[in-house]
C-alpha cells in the first residue's frame, strides 16, 4: 500500500475506537444521562478483554469480556445516578477515577504478555482493488459492524417507536412517566448499553489496534468520545464522521514523521486534543444552536414521586 492507503486504513482502525465509544456515549445522552466515565470503563474492559485473550487464545471471547466488563461498571453507575440520585458529573468523574486505577492494578502482569499472532482479514475480489482496496476491505469485522451499528441507530432513534420512546425519555422524563412509560428502567437499559459500547471500543483497543496492554493506554480517547457527541450535535451520522475525522488527526502524526517532516514528536502527539478543543470552543460560539439539538433533560436528575 502507498503512503495514503496505509493512512486511510489507519484512519478506519484508530477512527473505531472512537466512534464505538461516543456511539455509547451518545445512546447514554439521548436518555438524559451523563456518564464522565468513558475513560475508566475503556480501560476496565481493555484489560479484560486483553486478559481473556492471553488465556484463551479467542479474540471474540476477548470483546465478550470487555462489553460484560463495561456493563457491569454502566449498571453500577445507572444505580447510582438513577435510583440514588447521586450527581451525573460526581459519579461519573469518580468511575473514571476508580476505572484508571482498578485497571492499573489488575494489569500489573499483563503488560509483558504477548498476544498470539493476529489474523489477517481481506474480503474477495474488493481487496485487491488499488487504492482504496486494501485500505477499506482489510478491515478487521468490528469496523464493519461499527458502521453498520452507526446506520442501525440513526434507523432506531427516528424511525421506530423504541427509539421515540428513549428520545422522549431524553426530553422529558416527566411527560414519559406520565404516560406510563418506566422512565428509569429505560435510563438504565440506555446506560448499560452505551456502557457495553465503551467495553467493546476498549477490548477493541487492546487486542487489535495496539494488540498489547499498557496502564492507561486509553490516553484520552474516553474524553475525546465524550466530546464527540457535542461535536455531532447529538446525530450518530455525525459522530462517525468525527470519530474518523479525529482518528485522521491522529495517524496524521505518523504520516508526517515517516515524511521526514521535522516537526517535535509531542507537537504531533497533542494534534488530537487540540483539535478536540478547537472544535469544542468553535460550537461554544453559538449556545442556541447547542440547546436546540440537545436532550433537555440531559444531566438533569428524575423524581417520580414528585
Amino acid at each position: 500500500m502507498d503512503a495514503w492507503s496505509l493512512l486511510l486504513a489507519a484512519t478506519l482502525n484508530g477512527g473505531t475506537v472512537l466512534a464505538l465509544a461516543a456511539l455509547g456515549l451518545l445512546i447514554n445522552e439521548k436518555a438524559g444521562i451523563v456518564n464522565l466515565g468513558a475513560e475508566g470503563l475503556m480501560l476496565c474492559a481493555a484489560i479484560a478483554g486483553f486478559a481473556t485473550v492471553i488465556h484463551t487464545g479467542n479474540d471474540w471471547l476477548g470483546f465478550a469480556a470487555g462489553m460484560g466488563a463495561g456493563a457491569l461498571l454502566a449498571a453500577v453507575f445507572g444505580v447510582l445516578v438513577i435510583w440514588l440520585n447521586t450527581n451525573q458529573y460526581a459519579t461519573g468523574l469518580a468511575l473514571s477515577l476508580f476505572g484508571t486505577g482498578f485497571s492499573a492494578f489488575a494489569g500489573i502482569k499483563y503488560v509483558q504478555e504477548k498476544l498470539p499472532e493476529r489474523p489477517n482479514f481481506a474480503i474477495p475480489l474488493l481487496s485487491d482493488i488499488p487504492l482504496v482496496g486494501p485500505a477499506l476491505f482489510r478491515q478487521h469485522p468490528i469496523v464493519y459492524v461499527t458502521i453498520a451499528f452507526a446506520a442501525w441507530l440513526i434507523w432506531f432513534l427516528y424511525r421506530s417507536r423504541s427509539g421515540l420512546v428513549l428520545r422522549s425519555v431524553g426530553e422529558s422524563p416527566e411527560s414519559a412517566h406520565a404516560l406510563g412509560y418506566p422512565v428509569r428502567r429505560i435510563r438504565l437499559m440506555a446506560v448499560v448499553a452505551g456502557g457495553m459500547l465503551c467495553g467493546l471500543a476498549g477490548a477493541y483497543l487492546a487486542i487489535i489496534y495496539t494488540s498489547l496492554w499498557v496502564e492507561g493506554m486509553v490516553a484520552g480517547r474516553g474524553w475525546i468520545a465524550l466530546a464527540l457527541t457535542t461535536f455531532a450535535t447529538w446525530r450518530p451520522a455525525r459522530v462517525l464522521f468525527g470519530a474518523y475525522l479525529f482518528g485522521g488527526v491522529t495517524m496524521l502524526q505518523f504520516q508526517l514523521q515517516g515524511a521526514g517532516v521535522e516537526v517535535p514528536s509531542q507537537f504531533l502527539t497533542m494534534l488530537p486534543y487540540v483539535a478536540t478543543i478547537v472544535v469544542l470552543a468553535l460550537i461554544s460560539r453559538n449556545p442556541a444552536w447547542i440547546r436546540v439539538n440537545m436532550p433537555a433533560s440531559l444531566g438533569k436528575p428524575f423524581y417520580p414521586g414528585s
